[in-house]
């Protein structure tokens, strides 16, 4: 599996324009035949950045997913959206399948 992790930071006078790609972008990305996972949460501790968790089947899946047009458009109209570069971790980890239980955590009953 493919397991990224990338940090938005966006521009306050860019919010909205940020609301209506993100949302474009995940609907088409979950979409993927190869895709695994993919959420846009707000991080609690740095204001108007967002990070993004993605899975992807393996290693073809993610090139198969930067060659799909949303990608291209998603590119192409971010620069004018963050207020800086973002920051990425990339992991290709062929014994992850997909997320598991927590072993510490379990609700209570």
């Amino acid at each position: 599996m493919i397991l990224i992790t990338v940090k938005f930071p966006i521009r306050e006078d860019r919010l909205e324009e940020w609301k209506e790609l993100s949302q474009y972008y995940v609907e088409h990305v979950t979409a993927e035949p190869g895709n695994v996972f993919f959420e846009f949460s707000e991080s609690v501790h740095e204001p108007r950045t967002f990070v993004c968790i993605e899975g992807f089947r393996d290693a073809e899946a993610g090139g198969e997913h930067m060659r799909q047009p949303h990608v291209e458009r998603f590119m192409a109209e971010m620069p004018d959206i963050v207020s800086a570069q973002p920051q990425i971790i990339y992991v290709d980890a062929e014994e992850v399948d997909g997320f598991g239980p927590m072993g510490e955590i379990q609700p209570r009953g």
